[in-house]
């Protein structure tokens, strides 16, 4: 196959709809659509990763923490939610990798974490053999002395990918990258799904002056006719709607 079809075809999106589909299948325990889930969302956990990069830490840490946060918020999404996946999934990234950052990084995904999930993997293998059936998470982690959490934390790393610079095709000596994947030329698009998502955050009179400040031109006096307060108000108003706005995009 020819390197740039593939790579054209696997950058293709999936619709709202399509997304639904595959979570709905993924939380019923259908791994494959699980899989084409975290391929398609690969980019977003990226994005997000860049956010970070200047903490010190390896990408390919920040990268698979964010990866786990990318495959907890495929679980925990509520088909309910009028919302959008890539709404709910990165605060939910975010969330992961400012989680890691808080702890200092004491699970290092590169080596601490892979080390424990290779002791899981055959502890499991033994476990099962002696006991005729799969062990709980409770049970694993008793054998190894470990927390429970630790368990899960360690599995749940290695669902995720291994490296943003691991191999996924090659053709003719020339190989393609995850990183080469989710490369993206347009680099202001991640700042445009943060602005969104500030807003949202927004309340409805704190939207309005916003809509009426910077999408219809208004002048604060005329904003503060509009809302029935002082134009003193509303110049407080929007310096604070800025502020956490702005303190919201920094995260």
């Amino acid at each position: 196959m020819d390197v740039n079809v593939k790579h054209d075809k696997q950058k293709e999106s999936l619709t709202d709809e399509q997304v639904k589909e595959y979570i709905a299948r993924s939380q019923q325990g259908d791994k494959h659509a699980r899989d084409i889930l975290v391929e398609k969302n690969i980019r977003l956990v990226w994005s997000v990763v860049q956010r970070f990069m200047n903490r010190g830490y390896d990408p390919d840490d920040l990268f698979q923490i964010g990866s786990i946060g990318l495959i907890k918020s495929i679980d925990k999404f509520d088909l309910s939610y009028d919302v959008r996946f890539s709404t709910y999934a990165v605060p939910m990234i975010i969330g992961e990798i400012q989680r890691f950052l808080r702890d200092d990084g004491s699970v290092k995904v590169s080596r601490s974490l892979k080390e424990i999930g290779n002791k899981i993997r055959k502890k499991k293998d033994e476990l099962t053999k002696q006991n005729g059936r799969s062990p709980t998470v409770n049970e694993i982690a008793e054998a190894l002395e470990i927390t429970p959490e630790e368990v899960v934390h360690a599995q749940e790393a290695a669902k995720a990918p291994h490296s943003i610079h691991e191999t996924v095709f090659e053709n003719d000596g020339d190989p393609i990258t995850l990183l080469d994947q989710i490369a993206d030329q347009d680099s202001n698009w991640f700042d445009k799904l943060s602005l969104q998502e500030a807003i949202r955050g927004l309340n409805e009179r704190e939207r309005l002056i916003l809509y009426l400040r910077y999408y219809k031109d208004k002048t604060q006096s005329e904003v503060a006719e509009r809302l029935g307060i002082s134009q003193v108000q509303v110049s407080r108003l929007e310096k604070k709607i800025l502020y956490e706005m702005k303190d919201k995009m920094d995260m």
